[in-house]
């Protein structure tokens, strides 16, 4: 009798369900480097802020430049198409649970200028910014000479599920192996998750790719259309396409977990698992400094017909200075996440990013409730 082979299940695995084991060496966490390098360029932190309008605006990129970070601007959100964003902002903010994501698909429906996308590059270069603005494929070989024109530095084209072999009604549609020279600054794609997909994107030149397909926290994509890989197994698989694209080429392409992180030890657990940076939407808009007023919402949140998001309220509990650096009292490791780098990376004896993806780590589903009956019971 023929036996029946199917179609093959592997197990991946998420944030929550495993864990950084420590070295046989340790490091003061003083020692540890965290640099990230982006296309000939070295940034003193290796996290991105999340091209979301809740989160990044021209003077929330300034304030992250400034402390050495790099801020990422949505060419098609509502800077793109209002000569005034922050009374738009203010509607979003205003706008009920129930009325929302009408109001998101209204405001988000009008059309994006070109001027409005000069004037906001122009803004970020005033105001001292590293000027890194994204738009999506559809979108990109119209918006990316206009803004790398204003004086954009770098170039992110993102959507849900990005691959170098887009099949479309074009007769060419949009090909990264002639973006990338035509441009003239480094880009950066995404988002994917897989080791082939990541590798043919390497293969077009471009300068890092992004990492995630459904995890964030203002993202539905995954109830909605059960896309997504959990975002541990989705950096491995990625990192281990950037060895073999090293290992053929020489040229490292850095990779960078986005979405799903929720505290330090989430980001502590994407870089072990061969990211090199990571990007976060709602620990940035859960800032003073951010635009949203404590709300977030994605960029799927307003399409007209298939909305793949919601606005969620993250509060407005931090500061940036404090949510990188600290000192802070809060025990759920949304502040001073640079310490929290440091000392896992010291704990672990990496001196380096870099040394810190090769450092052991376990399936640990229990990790965050063994021994914290107390914890979990509120009674701490």
């Amino acid at each position: 009798m023929e036996a029946f082979i199917g179609k093959p299940l592997r197990r991946a695995y998420g944030f929550e369900e495993v864990a950084i084991a420590p070295g046989a060496v340790t490091i003061n966490p003083e020692q540890t480097k965290i640099d990230l390098e982006i296309g000939g360029r070295r940034f003193d932190l290796p996290i991105l802020a999340a091209a979301m309008d809740g989160v990044v605006d021209p003077a929330f990129a300034a304030e992250y430049t400034k402390r050495g970070g790099l801020a990422v601007l949505n060419l098609e959100g509502v800077h793109g198409r209002y000569d005034d964003p922050g009374s738009v902002l203010e509607e979003i903010v205003a706008a009920s649970p129930e009325e929302v994501t009408g109001v998101l698909q209204r405001i988000y429906s009008a059309p994006i200028k070109d001027e409005y996308i000069g004037n906001v590059v122009q803004k970020m270069k005033t105001a001292g910014a590293t000027v890194t603005v994204s738009a999506t494929p559809a979108n990109t070989k119209r918006l990316g000479p206009v803004a790398v024109e204003a004086g954009a530095d770098f170039y992110v084209c993102q959507s849900t599920v990005t691959t170098a072999n887009h099949i479309s009604k074009s007769p060419r549609g949009l090909r990264f192996d002639e973006l990338v020279p035509q441009i003239g600054v480094p880009v950066i794609v995404g988002n994917t998750v897989g080791y082939n997909a990541t590798l043919e994107l390497m293969e077009t030149g471009v300068a890092a790719v992004l990492v995630g397909v459904g995890p964030g926290s203002a993202c539905t994509s995954r109830e909605v259309l059960g896309i997504g890989v959990p975002q541990i197994s989705a950096t491995m698989d990625t990192a281990a396409a950037r060895e073999e694209y090293l290992r053929r080429t020489g040229r490292y392409v850095p990779i960078i977990t986005d979405g799903g992180i929720r505290n330090g030890g989430d980001l502590c657990k994407a870089l072990a698992a061969g990211a090199d940076g990571v990007m976060l939407g709602s620990i940035m808009a859960s800032t003073v400094e951010a635009p949203g007023g404590g709300y977030h919402w994605g960029m799927a949140t307003p399409h007209p017909a298939l909305p793949r998001g919601t606005r969620i309220r993250v509060s407005t509990r931090s500061s940036l200075d404090r949510m990188l650096y600290g000192p802070t009292a809060r025990t759920d490791g949304t502040e001073n996440l640079i310490g929290a780098i440091h000392t896992a990376m010291g704990m672990c004896g990496a001196a380096t990013i870099r040394e810190f993806q090769q450092v052991d780590m376990v399936i640990a589903p229990a990790i965050t409730t063994e021994g914290k009956q107390l914890q979990i019971a509120g009674e701490f």
